[in-house]
C-alpha cells in the first residue's frame, strides 16, 4: 500500500469516526434542546397570561399556535398566541396573551429575533417597546404611534414606534395583527380545541 492510499484510509476513517461522533452527539442533545424550548414557551405563557398553572395547545399550524392558559382551578382565562413572521432582517418570533374574549392584549413577548443591534432589536425590550403592548384594546386592529408619545397620550389601541427602527417596530405590528385576525376567526368557527397528548 502507497502512502498516498494509506493517507486517504486515514482521511476516511478520521471522518467516518468525527461525522458519527458528530451525530451522537446530536441526538443526544436535540432531546435536552426541545426540553429547554418548552420550558421558555411555559414561562412565556404564565408571562403573557398572568394568573396561569396550566396550558395546552388548542390550534397548531406552521409559524402559528394557540394556547389556552387556566386557572389553578381549570378555568379558561385566556389565549397564548406563538406567531412567527418576518422582519427587517430575519424571522421574528414572538408571543402575546389575551383576555378569553380576546379584546385584550395583556402583554407581549419576542422570544427570537435578528433585527439590526441597537435599532430594530430593540424591539425585545421591555422599556423602549414591549411596555406599550400592556393592557391594549384588540377588538380591531392596534395601530403604530408615529412618533412615538408618552404613555397617557397612546390611545387603547395603539403603541409606539421605535425611533430609528420604524420598520421592525411596523413588522411586529403586521405580525401580531394578521395572527390577532386569524386567531379570532378560528374562535368564531370554532376550532379552539384542546389536543390530546397536548399540556404544560
Amino acid at each position: 500500500m502507497n502512502l498516498s492510499t494509506r493517507m486517504v484510509l486515514v482521511l476516511t476513517t478520521v471522518g467516518l469516526i468525527s461525522g458519527g461522533m458528530l451525530a451522537t452527539v446530536g441526538i443526544l442533545t436535540q432531546k435536552q434542546i426541545e426540553k429547554n424550548k418548552q420550558r421558555e414557551i411555559k414561562a412565556a405563557i404564565s408571562q403573557v397570561i398572568p394568573g396561569t398553572k396550566d396550558s395546552g395547545i388548542l390550534f397548531e399550524e406552521e409559524d402559528l399556535i394557540v394556547y389556552g392558559g387556566n386557572d389553578e382551578t381549570g378555568t379558561l382565562i385566556g389565549f397564548a398566541v406563538l406567531v412567527s413572521g418576518t422582519g427587517f432582517q430575519d424571522k421574528i418570533k414572538l408571543m402575546y396573551g389575551m383576555n378569553q374574549e380576546m379584546t385584550k392584549i395583556n402583554r407581549l413577548a419576542v422570544l427570537e429575533q435578528k433585527e439590526t443591534p441597537g435599532l430594530g432589536a430593540k424591539i425585545a425590550s421591555q422599556e423602549t417597546f414591549l411596555q406599550f403592548w400592556e393592557n391594549k384594546d384588540s377588538s380591531g386592529a392596534l395601530k403604530l404611534r408615529k412618533p412615538a408619545a408618552s404613555s397617557s397620550e397612546l390611545a387603547a389601541s395603539e403603541v409606539n414606534t421605535i425611533t430609528g427602527a420604524t420598520i421592525s417596530s411596523e413588522k411586529v405590528l403586521e405580525i401580531v395583527n394578521l395572527s390577532l385576525d386569524k386567531v379570532k376567526r378560528l374562535k368564531k368557527e370554532g376550532r379552539l380545541k384542546k389536543e390530546d397528548g397536548h399540556g404544560s
